[in-house]
């Protein structure tokens, strides 16, 4: 209960500041969402030439875009910071979390908002009730498989994140292992040769993060949803295990050199 106290208190509190500059907010989601909107746009020309695709029509690629949309976009509207922790280790900043009686993880993870992001949620979710055919009855389906995604997304930016402890200056490499995590979920995962498709689940899993909700949404199955969810508490496990044991490295003073 703490931490949920804590997570809705930040939630609430990057919310109030946001709108204090509200024209700033709307505009940065808005070009968000309309950014989202062109990408669809372009798997609907495809579409329109091609009946399917490696087993995947229009309505299953939409699916998977509101999946990948809204996970995204809740997972930064409520852990903003899921993209800047190599940035916050390697500057010395993670020294005001410590201090701190709470999480130092989940205080990292909350204390920012990122704006545009709430472009990407609301992007998601208009595209999943205007294009799912049983939308209202699916909605909690969506809405779970969308929070079980944006978990991934969140323990992921953290894993990247914390290469920081032993490589020191790693913001540019997770920051591209975090945009491959999400470039890779905007495509369906058979679309993929045998090789990627391994990584896809593995390595960079982004085929959790879209193609198997999108799967479980028009598809569902006992079996798989109890593989996604074994994924996400695993990977949420390790995220954790791998911060922890680098808070030993980044308290015993081996980072010291790197502020400034």
């Amino acid at each position: 209960m703490k931490t949920l106290r804590l997570v809705f208190g930040y939630l609430r509190h990057n919310l109030m500041a946001a709108m204090a500059y509200r024209g700033a907010f709307f505009l940065q989601a808005f070009g968000m969402l309309l950014n989202d909107a062109m990408l669809l746009f372009f798997w609907g020309v495809l579409f329109s030439r091609l009946p399917s695709l490696h087993g995947w029509d229009m309505k299953q690629v939409v699916a998977l875009y509101g999946i990948a949309a809204f996970s995204f976009g809740s997972a930064t509207v409520i852990c903003g910071n899921t993209t800047h922790i190599a940035r916050i280790i390697a500057s010395g900043d993670l020294d005001y979390y410590l201090a701190l009686p709470a999480d130092p993880l989940v205080h990292l993870l909350v204390s920012r908002m990122s704006l545009a992001a709430w472009g990407d949620l609301m992007f998601g979710l208009i595209v999943f009730l205007i294009a799912a055919p049983d939308r209202w009855a699916s909605l909690p389906l969506f809405l779970l498989l969308g929070t079980l995604s944006a978990l991934i997304v969140i323990a992921f930016g953290v894993l990247m994140g914390s290469l920081a402890f032993w490589l020191g200056r790693a913001e540019t490499l997770a920051g591209q292992l975090n945009d491959k995590l999400i470039a890779f979920s905007l495509y369906p995962i058979d679309i993929f040769p045998g090789l990627v498709r391994v990584l896809l689940y593995t390595l960079i899993p982004s085929a959790f993060i879209s193609s198997v909700p999108a799967e479980l949404l028009s598809d569902f199955r006992w079996g798989l949803l109890a593989l996604l969810v074994a994924f996400v508490a695993g990977i949420t496990l390790a995220a954790r295990l791998i911060f922890h044991l680098g808070l030993r490295r980044y308290e015993s003073g081996n980072l010291v050199t790197m502020r400034g």
